[in-house]
């Protein structure tokens, strides 16, 4: 019994300290009287825009990625899933910074005339390095997974390689890869530290809805709660959509 009691009470700690400050943070968007200004709303919709943008890149160059890292054996392919998986465990203000020194102005790229840092493209390419590796990850694993003979049936029937991969692969693997994809615009949407230090906290151009956060704080506490209000909400759907895949899936 006292084990039990120990190990619950432990449980209901933990869980407090993790539910209480997004309680006390909902509680005074609730009742702190602040309005969504101008500002903010401009933060939002670039936001949506530019982690819109990042996710159609994750998917299109994260997609084919996962695939050969799942189905394909090459020399130094352990060496190529482990700088894949860097950036997830890199301070985010160390990935802005490495994206600075090779796309900012004096890095090698401004040598052929491309303008980059301190842009609203900057914004994207930031969300994307930290945001892409969490969709690669799943997709890897999903890809993995895929039963090879029912493949090979699809083959046997006439299906090319694409085909294949359209018809049979991309479905049964699709459960994991839309959840990864989430996972990895929800990564982007809460960027913050690769952000400010490549694309910098310009209101209208770079001012991404976590910089709002911060840049409203200096000014006024309870209009950075209403913006953060946002991103927890929006925190909150993502992860209870991802769920609500993983049990279908599972049922399925």
């Amino acid at each position: 019994m006292t084990l039990r009691i120990t190990v619950v009470l432990g449980a209901a700690l933990l869980a407090s300290f993790l539910a209480l400050p997004i309680v006390a943070l909902l509680g005074r968007a609730l009742t702190g009287g602040a309005e969504l200004d101008a500002g903010i709303i401009g933060a939002l919709w670039l936001s949506l825009i530019t982690t819109s943008a990042s996710l159609v890149l994750t998917l299109a160059l994260g997609t084919p990625l996962a695939w050969i890292l799942a189905r394909r054996r090459f020399p130094g392919r352990s060496l190529a899933e482990t700088l894949v998986d860097l950036p997830i465990v890199l301070p985010p203000a160390v990935a802005g910074l490495g994206l600075l020194l090779l796309l900012g102005r004096r890095g090698p790229i401004s040598a052929l005339g491309l303008e980059v840092a301190f842009t609203t493209a900057a914004v994207v390419l930031a969300q994307t390095f930290v945001a892409a590796p969490f969709y690669v990850r799943a997709a890897r694993g999903a890809f993995a997974t895929v039963q090879r003979d029912q493949e090979d049936a699809a083959r046997i029937d006439g299906g090319d390689g694409w085909d294949v991969f359209r018809r049979v692969t991309l479905p049964l693997a699709m459960p994991v890869l839309a959840g990864g994809a989430i996972l990895a615009w929800a990564r982007a949407l809460g960027e913050f530290g690769a952000t400010i230090m490549f694309a910098g906290n310009i209101s209208g151009v770079t001012q991404t809805l976590p910089l709002a956060v911060y840049a409203e704080f200096q000014s006024s506490l309870d209009a950075s709660v209403a913006a953060a209000a946002i991103l927890v909400a929006a925190a909150f759907a993502v992860l209870f959509g991802i769920r609500l895949l993983r049990f279908d899936a599972a049922r399925d």
